[in-house]
């Protein structure tokens, strides 16, 4: 189960960790585990050893994370500036109490926390389509046409589990209604949910050559898992964020976001979010160079990195011990590796921590069945990130809801589990060979993660 679960190496760090239902692993996040508040706030709270210089830039950055941005007026000085194309008005509009989205369940539906990546067909692989660009925006300020409206509809897939008992998987497809710069056809689509932002400044303290000692790219072990170190270009730094790893740092996906989900111009990307054939985007009025300045930019970073993993539940309970007994049996720990030590880092909080987040960081071959075609860097079309699980268990709590993977078309972990391909269809397999009472096991375990 590789890209929501996968199983069972580790290093000799992760030993020394003991399993999960150790004391260690009871605070997934080391010492800055958020162990004070659950229920509809789990993920909201700052590092519990925040520090005191932090913890006032904290909450200055979470009052930007909420803010409702606005367009810029034409008349006054004024650094706000949505847009003029956008996807949400505001970070917490797409990762509510810092969570996770969710696909639009009707055409009715504002799809805040989801968003649809775009692409032609290049000489040597997909482009940014010339017109749309790489991401559709579905929303506009003044006069400016919003690009399109996403009309995600399913198809009902049917199978069994090897007892008989059947179940029923969602199949996307996702129309572009009301283009509104011209044809979209070729246009290829590849949809996403936001995730939830709790503990990055944890995993971008994972140190690189950790990475690079659990990647196995041409599975040289000949276990049939072969990982990938995500690089964008020969010597970048590694990938960490995104679906498919595409940004290095917690400062790189914050300002990527904030450009591309909201229009807003940052230290670190300081161009209009408008194509060369959108004029009205680019003549529209701007809120200034850049929108986002660097100190409010910076507290905006600390606050996404500084964001507490909760405390696990129920990590006692006999099932959930006999769950992650069978979530190693199943492979599920090849991918979705336990345990990483931090190394040292610009905030003291997060480093040297021994920490949970059950992910390897890498890339994996997922399969056709959620391949989207789209390479990038490292990343072929089928290739997905291993996405952490700390925190899973208190989605339905804070965003009722349970949409996992990476367009959200799972509802629930056990449907998750059954999308897995490539390399982890052995660990799929095994799911669907065991017993109701065990599968049942396994998903209280991920639960009480």
């Amino acid at each position: 189960m590789v890209a929501l679960l996968s199983s069972a190496c580790s290093c000799a760090d992760d030993r020394d960790a003991g399993p999960a239902s150790s004391v260690s692993a009871r605070l997934p996040g080391g010492d800055t585990t958020n162990t004070l508040m659950l229920g509809s706030n789990a993920y909201i709270r700052p590092a519990a050893n925040i520090t005191e210089d932090h913890e006032g830039l904290f909450y200055s950055g979470n009052s930007l994370f909420n803010r409702p941005w606005v367009e810029a007026p034409s008349s006054v000085q004024s650094r706000d500036g949505l847009g003029p194309l956008f996807n949400a008005r505001s970070c917490s509009a797409c990762h509510l109490k810092d969570g996770r989205g969710k696909p639009p369940e009707s055409p009715e539906e504002a799809p805040l926390g989801y968003l649809l990546r775009l692409s032609i067909q290049g000489p040597d692989g997909p482009l940014p389509h010339p017109t749309y660009g790489n991401q559709l925006q579905p929303f506009s300020v003044g006069d400016v046409r919003p690009e399109a409206t996403p009309v995600v509809t399913y198809t009902d897939l049917s199978g069994a589990y090897a007892d008989g008992t059947e179940y029923t998987l969602l199949e996307p497809f996702i129309e572009l209604q009301t283009p509104a710069y011209g044809p979209i056809d070729g246009l290829m689509i590849s949809a996403r949910v936001a995730p939830a932002v709790i503990g990055m400044g944890l995993l971008e303290a994972i140190p690189e050559d950790r990475l690079e000692e659990i990647a196995d790219p041409d599975d040289l072990d000949g276990d049939g898992i072969s990982g990938k170190v995500q690089r964008l270009s020969h010597g970048a730094a590694a990938g960490r964020f995104g679906w498919k790893a595409e940004e290095p740092t917690v400062a790189a996906q914050v300002a990527g976001a904030l450009h591309g989900d909201m229009g807003l111009t940052s230290p670190d990307r300081s161009e209009p979010n408008c194509t060369s054939e959108q004029m009205e985007c680019l003549n529209a009025v701007s809120g200034g160079s850049p929108e986002v300045e660097a100190a409010p930019f910076e507290r905006m970073v600390l606050y996404t990195s500084l964001l507490a993993v909760p405390v696990r539940r129920n990590w006692d309970n006999k099932k959930v011990i006999r769950g992650e007994e069978l979530f190693h049996q199943a492979g599920c720990a090849s991918c979705h590796v336990p345990s990483h030590r931090t190394g040292d880092h610009a905030l003291t909080e997060v480093s040297n921590q021994v920490i949970w987040p059950y992910t390897d960081l890498l890339l994996h071959d997922m399969g056709d069945g959620l391949a989207d075609q789209r390479p990038i860097g490292t990343a072929n079309g089928r290739d997905w990130r291993t996405p952490p699980l700390w925190g899973i268990g208190l989605l339905q709590a804070v965003n009722k809801h349970e949409r996992l993977l990476h367009d959200g078309r799972a509802r629930g972990v056990a449907e998750a589990v059954l999308w897995h391909g490539g390399e982890a269809k052995s660990s799929r397999d095994a799911f669907i060979e065991m017993s109701k009472t065990d599968r049942d096991d396994l998903v209280s375990f991920v639960r009480s993660l």
